[in-house]
């Protein structure tokens, strides 16, 4: 599918409205643009869930947001949101899909909007408020409906921009742009395909279970993570513990209290 999208003769726009996480990031990143919403989130699972970002995003993030920030993402998997991802580089535009109750539209709450923490000298501009910020922040977006009608309008604009340029001069261009892509993408992807598999039967069958388990409430109301223990699986790595359905049975996180 990756493969097919670098191909495609045409410029290819991905339109956000959710989650582009993991395969969905490395998806989006094969596009050429990307329209978002400003309540979207993007990032990598990888390494949290037993994988590796292996289907594109070692290949490609770095050429939108540098290695820093690439090696952030998909070694520690934490999620940016809409307005930090167009900071840094990884999206095109951004647009709002919550109304309030009289037909405002109304910017993600849930983020800031301040560009440096006084305290730190850091850029903290699209990070996720934490809190009693948080708390509040989505009280008001609960309030809201969403619509998705300017999402709709940006995506229909951009293609617009493009019908208006000559067909033959874009297919060049595109093809061009996109040989840094290619380049990385046919060099691993074979790779990268057999190691994905052979890791079905060890990490990942400890991190993709933990997923499919995780996320309900306990009876005292804590949250079930969606994740292993990853001290308990180092420990048993260097016991030298076989990856039996046994051991992977034994991490999952609705064992724990």
């Amino acid at each position: 599918m990756v493969s097919l999208i670098l191909e495609n003769e045409k410029p290819v726009i991905n339109r956000v409205n959710g989650m582009r996480i993991a395969g969905g990031q490395e998806m989006g990143l094969a596009c050429d643009f990307t329209i978002s919403s400003d309540l979207a989130r993007y990032g990598q699972a990888g390494p949290k869930h037993g994988s590796a970002p292996d289907g594109g995003s070692t290949d490609f993030l770095d050429l939108y947001v540098g290695f820093a920030r690439s090696i952030e993402s998909c070694v520690l998997c934490e999620q940016w949101s809409a307005h930090k991802a167009m900071h840094l580089g990884l999206v095109n535009e951004i647009v709002p899909v919550l109304q309030d109750g009289s037909g405002n539209w109304v910017a993600n709450p849930m983020v800031t909007f301040d560009w440096v923490n006084s305290s730190t000298g850091q850029i903290v501009f699209g990070d996720f408020l934490v809190g009693e910020e948080a708390k509040v922040a989505k009280e008001l977006k609960d309030k809201c409906t969403i619509d998705f009608s300017r999402l709709d309008a940006a995506v229909a604009g951009l293609s617009w921009k493009l019908a208006n340029t000559f067909p033959g001069c874009t297919r060049k261009t595109l093809s061009s742009v996109r040989k840094k892509k290619l380049h990385w993408w046919d060099s691993n992807r074979e790779s990268n395909r057999e190691w994905l598999a052979l890791n079905m039967a060890v990490e990942a069958a400890a991190g993709f279970r933990a997923f499919n388990v995780g996320g309900g409430k306990r009876e005292d109301g804590s949250r079930i993570p969606r994740q292993v223990d990853f001290i308990e699986v180092r420990q048993a790595i260097a016991r030298g513990e076989a990856w039996t359905p046994e051991l992977v049975e034994s991490f999952m996180p609705h064992q724990k209290e």
